[in-house]
């Protein structure tokens, strides 16, 4: 397991971004690990929405630990998105982050956004860093603020605010989606000390620009999940309307593959 760990810690100081797809079945961490992807990710959208559940609510601890125990008998590290936690209670995080790494997840996201729109306070999210440090020291913490995914005013000053305290707490990376512009990304690899992770935005700036501007982690988030989404609409649309369809699907016989749980 610490060896696995110690994997995933070199991926973010490789030289290059780890590209990181972030997942919501064991069929597509299957798949991506087959293109030969060396970690996953879990999408807290994906997952909640597959299992019929709101996002960001605390409500998919049990999915994440089902999930998690299925994803860790591939061959590919898996870090897990538990959004703020699952809970309130630092130790009722750092329980969930240990069971996640007995069954030998990695890493966790860790974040600061709340359903409601508003933000944890810095320190109850720097307890919880500090709390699953202390219980599980080889999982890599990825903290996230949510400073500008939720549209604060001015949030480069409170994002290194966050982003000093939770290194402090003893986070091994940092997130900040929603960053709307290289400048603003070369501002925070330049203040931040620990890896820096970011969003890819359609748009945005490249892979390579990114690797450029010495970002660490580049996530996938809920993209994929919503792409698979909208093939399979836009392929339902072409049946109904006798167009082509939009994409060549994988094989019956390719996701059969995928699909079926392999076992130690």
């Amino acid at each position: 397991m610490n060896e696995r760990c110690a994997a995933f810690r070199a991926l973010h100081h490789a030289g290059r971004p780890l590209l990181l797809p972030n997942v919501w079945d064991h069929a597509s961490a299957a798949a991506f690990a087959a293109r030969g992807y060396p970690a996953v990710g879990t999408t807290s959208l994906g997952v909640a929405a597959s299992a019929g559940l709101p996002d960001g609510a605390a409500a998919t601890r049990a999915e994440n630990v089902r999930l998690a125990r299925m994803l860790c008998h591939l061959p590919v590290l898996v870090t897990v998105d538990v959004e703020a936690g699952c809970a309130d209670d630092p130790a009722a995080v750092a329980e969930l982050a240990v069971e996640l790494a007995a069954h030998g997840v990695v890493g966790i996201n860790l974040e600061d956004g709340r359903a409601d729109g508003t933000l944890d306070s810095a320190e109850l999210t720097a307890a919880k860093v500090a709390a699953v440090k202390a219980a599980a020291p080889q999982v890599f913490v990825n903290a996230r603020t949510d400073t500008w995914w939720l549209g604060l005013p001015d949030p480069l000053p409170e994002t290194l605010r966050r982003a000093h305290a939770y290194e402090a707490a003893g986070a091994d990376g940092i997130f900040v989606p929603g960053t709307p512009d290289a400048d603003t990304v070369a501002a925070l690899v330049a203040e931040i000390g620990a890896p820096l992770n970011v969003l890819y935005r359609p748009g945005g700036p490249t892979l390579d620009e990114l690797r450029a501007l010495g970002v660490a982690r580049v996530s996938t988030g809920s993209l994929l999940f919503r792409a698979a989404f909208g093939a399979a609409l836009d392929t339902l649309d072409a049946v109904r309307s006798g167009a082509t369809l939009p994409t060549r699907p994988p094989s019956y016989d390719e996701v059969q593959r995928l699909s079926a749980p392999s076992r130690p």
